[in-house]
């Protein structure tokens, strides 16, 4: 009965049109041809496979998805509903099988669908992808249509009405035909902004393909710079939807007119008209060319538009503009000192040019490519996850040059920074190469290790043309439970500011001269300041517990924890700083929590005067909409706290228009502006992006290499903390039969963790890369592996078990938001079977410690293995004793969440295991008890005083391994609180003092 309302307006309508118009059309049309029935012969599946997706900016843009049974249905029995809340982009995906043959689309007219219509007049975009190897390798092309009516409609949209985008292609373009003969499936783009529902049944290919409505034109690009005097080529190019030949003329008759450019002074004024006749093959091109002439002065950069009027045919969505580049001016020289360049450009820059250098946009946010000049931004970024389809080194080159193409439009043409969050590598790019998350860097105690692996993240990322890495963090982890533990190198801010070698990694020397080097990024000091330090069940960000939280300090303790890692990356030159999305509240200041983006006492005070920063503060993601009032109040608060480029990621234009508005009504001053772009414009230069501002892909091919991967494979191993070693049951033998089992032996996506390809990171083959199970094969070849430990553990002489994490990313990943300490049932169950059987080792592959509890005594050996990245041949080094366990603890390990938060240094101090305790492996126990420990802390004295930095640590070490050996498993109270002291004055230099505590541990087991 549902359909009986539709059947009969079907009816009603066709009894009114002609009877020889009805015949024609069932004569002529060829019947549709289903796609989508949403009766569940299509799966909710992602690529490679056929199925239905979700997608969006972050993780909660996605829709929800349903096949739900509705009596209204207009086909079948279900239709496709959804509900939606997104802030930046989401929605979902058809797209067809990758190992099967793309469909062919060229036959029909268009495609067409029921939508339940609930006249909310929004916008939602429809999109299909055409050519290429597969969905995530095709053109798209898109339309949209509007929700201003109720209940269902049928949508039909004729394939003429699709554009190729140009805000965002994956591939920048096969052919930039609509070739409809290579299919790969469609999309629907949701609205933003407010919460929503709909419901789609029916898609379907209908209609016979017009021949004469299918022909367009495109231009190569939309704009064309050239030197005073040069001559532009601009490629014209006619296609045809199926690219079939034309079945009737086009022309195309141009003219150069208008712009900021003179006709006879500035060019040539050119005009006429090419013609593609019949039968033309489809993507066939033209050359237009345009002279421009030299006048012998200083000029900023001058457009010139070529107007293009198309007769039988859709003319570009664009008029290409030749553009004579800017030339002549001091700020073009490279010759001068920096400083002088950026006080020429600044005087010459409008209030609206320099708001737009204070603006940072998502580059999937743009609204169309020509915003970046007619908003003069300043800079894009990918946030995580926000990659070109294909997902290479070569895609993300030609996107960031098309982007940076688009300055060249502009007056001044200044460059784009283009900035990412490279934390462990170049994490966005799948096969680059995956180091160890910080807090394994921290494990290592390898200052130059550590500054090794930035050194190859900044070569692999430049060499994608990307110039500005948001990383380091440098923030103190002072709660286990908090979802970016991993982030911080650890708990104790010596050994975080020891690990700050990873600015010089990036960015070279501290001076900005190696900024301009095709191997070298700029370094973003990160979350100024105190976001390690929230409190449990502060934050007031959606089910966030402790991320974007509250820290409450004295500001003693703000300045003994949390603020000194931030003095070390000001001395080491970091070119920038971002502040935390997280509250501030300073006990005794009289002003309760506040955010930092509005601190100017931090930013301006402490930042910029005290510490005598001298780059430019970015804001964090969207983090100005988090501080009170309305969004001029949000502006003008974060920019006169010291704000210099804001991350707007989808609000960039109405950033800049209320900044302008701002400072013409005298809310900010204007010098606060100029302080502001002042400070942009000197790491533009120093990074060279006005000399070279288009990606020097030379580096490319060092991408994810074996040189590099050596240095993720030896930060892998080094990070590995033995935490127990009963009986030597590490290293393993070469003669031992291994069984292997546990969720994390086998997979690539967790031993990496959050933020790899995507911000949350995510299970399974995410990149490429080597596992543990697959690096112990290397050793092991016959071992034997059951991920839960149902094969037969007879016969086995010891066990490994992988266990762990799965990928999370900041608040997401906060315990308590979905998240606790404790192993998964499944893990618990393989470690109980397997260290039941035989000798076992347990590593523990995560972002922080995981409670063990009353399993320790059943394991023979625990190792800390952190979050390796995708060298699982380090961890495997280790194990097998090709390296020793140097590894030592970053964090407090504790006995259970109760003890949270728990750190070094605290009044009381009984955890599982100490800070800095970590066993070794292949080294020999140094002999002796405390006669020989207070010889050690004579000459550790002696070392300290004549500052042999080297032969103090040895000292130390060789305390330490002395304790370690002594309190084996009697890791009391009374042992653990000065061991971990002791770490913490190793690290400032306190060799002496060092060895005194460990000899009161050694006393106290």
């Amino acid at each position: 009965m549902r359909r009986t309302a539709l059947l009969a307006c079907a009816t009603l309508l066709a009894g009114l049109l002609p009877l020889a118009s009805a015949r024609a059309a069932v004569a002529d049309d060829p019947a549709p041809v289903p796609v989508d029935r949403f009766e569940g012969e299509v799966p909710f599946a992602g690529p490679p496979a056929e199925g239905l997706f979700t997608w969006g900016s972050d993780t909660d843009d996605p829709p929800a998805l349903a096949l739900a049974a509705r009596d209204d249905a207009p086909e079948g029995d279900k239709v496709l509903s959804g509900t939606y809340d997104i802030s930046g982009y989401g929605g979902f995906s058809h797209e067809f099988a990758s190992a099967e043959p793309p469909r062919d689309w060229s036959a029909h007219r268009g495609v067409r669908f029921w939508w339940h219509g609930e006249n909310n007049g929004r916008k939602i975009a429809f999109e299909i992808k055409d050519g290429g190897a597969d969905g995530g390798s095709s053109e798209l092309w898109t339309t949209s249509f509007t929700d201003d009516f109720t209940g269902w409609k049928r949508i039909e949209l004729p394939f003429t009405d699709f554009a190729y985008r140009t805000d965002h292609q994956p591939v920048g373009g096969i052919d930039h035909v609509l070739g409809l003969t290579a299919m790969w499936g469609y999309a629907v783009t949701l609205p933003a902004g407010a919460e929503g529902a709909f419901a789609m049944d029916g898609v379907e290919l209908y209609g016979r393909a017009d021949p004469s409505l299918r022909a367009f034109v495109t231009t190569g690009s939309a704009v064309y710079p050239v030197d005073e005097g040069g001559t532009a080529s601009v490629e014209v190019t006619v296609g045809t939807t199926g690219s079939a030949p034309l079945a009737d003329p086009v022309t195309v008759a141009y003219e150069t007119a208008g712009g900021t450019a003179d006709a006879g002074r500035d060019y040539t004024p050119v005009r006429g008209e090419v013609a593609f006749p019949a039968g033309t093959a489809s993507g066939t091109s033209r050359t237009l060319r345009v002279p421009t002439l030299k006048d012998r002065s200083a000029e900023t950069a001058e457009t010139i538009p070529l107007r293009l009027t198309v007769t039988g045919a859709r003319a570009p969505a664009e008029t290409p503009q030749v553009v004579v580049d800017a030339h002549g001016l001091p700020y073009l020289d490279g010759r001068l000192p920096v400083k002088r360049r950026v006080a020429d450009l600044l005087a010459r820059m409008s209030l609206e040019e320099k708001a737009g250098q204070m603006t940072q946009a998502e580059r999937g946010a743009l609204t169309a490519p020509g915003d970046i000049a007619a908003y003069d931004l300043g800079s894009l970024l990918s946030g995580g996850g926000s990659a070109p389809t294909p997902n290479t080194p070569e895609a993300w080159a030609r996107m960031i040059d098309s982007f940076q193409l688009r300055t060249r439009a502009t007056r001044l043409q200044i460059p784009l920074i283009y900035g990412v969050d490279a934390v462990h590598g170049h994490n966005n790019v799948a096969g680059a190469t995956i180091m160890p998350h910080n807090i394994g860097l921290g494990a290592t105690r390898d200052p130059r290790l550590a500054q090794e692996t930035a050194a190859v993240t900044a070569a692999e990322v430049r060499a994608t043309g990307i110039p500005w890495d948001f990383a380091p963090c440098l923030c103190v982890a002072r709660d286990d439970r908090w979802g970016r533990t991993y982030e911080s190198f650890g708990e104790d801010p010596a050994l975080v500011d020891a690990m700050a070698t990873v600015v010089q990694g990036l960015q070279g020397r501290a001076d900005g001269r190696d900024l301009d080097r095709a191997d070298k990024v700029l370094a973003t000091a990160k979350h100024f300041v105190g976001d390690g330090g929230t409190a449990y069940g502060s934050s007031t960000t959606g089910t966030y517990t402790i991320d974007q939280g509250v820290t409450r300090v004295t500001r003693q303790e703000l300045e003994a924890v949390h603020l000194a890692p931030y003095r070390t990356a000001v001395d080491r030159g970091v070119g920038t700083v971002m502040p935390s999305f997280s509250s501030l509240d300073l006990i005794g200041d009289g002003r309760g929590p506040v955010k930092m983006h509005a601190r100017a006492d931090m930013l301006d005070g402490v930042l910029k005067d005290r510490m005598g920063f001298d780059g430019f503060v970015i804001s964090d993601w969207q983090a100005i909409d988090q501080l009170p009032g309305d969004y001029a109040s949000d502006v003008r608060t974060s920019v006169n706290a010291g704000l210099d480029m804001i991350m707007v990621p989808y609000a960039y234009r109405d950033f800049r228009t209320t900044l302008v508005d701002e400072v013409r009504a005298g809310r900010i001053d204007e010098r606060r502006i100029d302080d502001a772009v002042s400070r942009i414009l000197t790491q533009k230069f120093r990074l060279g992006l006005f000399e070279r501002p288009y990606a020097d892909t030379a580096g490319a091919a060092r991408i994810g290499s074996a040189a590099h991967r050596a240095v993720a494979r030896e930060a892998a191993a080094e990070s590995q903390v033995l935490l127990k070693n009963a009986g030597g049951a590490l290293p393993l033998k070469k003669h031992q039969k291994v069984y292997v089992a546990g969720s994390n032996a086998d997979d690539i996506g967790n031993q990496s963790g959050g933020w790899t390809i995507t911000w949350q990171g995510s299970s399974g083959d995410v990149t490429p890369g080597t596992t543990v199970l697959e690096a112990m094969r290397e050793h092991s070849p016959d071992l034997t592996y059951s991920e839960d430990a149902s094969a037969p553990t007879r016969g086995h002489d010891v066990g490994v078990v992988v266990v762990g994490e799965t990928p999370y990313a900041e608040g997401a990943g906060d315990v308590g938001n979905g998240h606790d300490l404790e192993l998964s049932a499944a893990d618990r169950a393989a470690v109980d079977k397997v260290c039941a059987a035989m000798t076992c080792a347990v590593l523990v592959v995560s972002g922080r410690p995981q409670l063990i509890g009353d399993r320790l005594g059943a394991i023979d050996a625990l190792v800390a293995s952190w979050l390796p990245g995708t060298e699982g041949d380090g961890v495997a080094d280790v194990l097998y004793g090709r390296r020793p366990f140097t590894g030592q603890l970053p964090v407090t390990w504790p006995k259970s969440e109760a003890q949270l938060p728990i750190n070094v240094g605290d009044s009381s101090y009984d955890p599982q295991f100490p800070y800095g305790w970590g066993l070794t492996t292949l080294t020999k126990v140094p002999r002796g008890g405390a006669a020989t420990l207070k010889a050690l802390g004579v000459a550790a004295s002696a070392a300290e005083r004549a500052g042999a930095e080297e032969t103090g640590r040895a000292l130390v070490t060789k305390a330490r391994l002395i304790v370690q050996h002594k309190a084996a498993d009697r890791i009391t109270e009374a042992v653990a609180k000065p061991f971990a002291d002791a770490d913490r004055l190793l690290l400032t230099g306190r060799y002496g003092a060092a060895v005194q505590k460990l000899t009161q541990a050694y006393r106290a087991a």
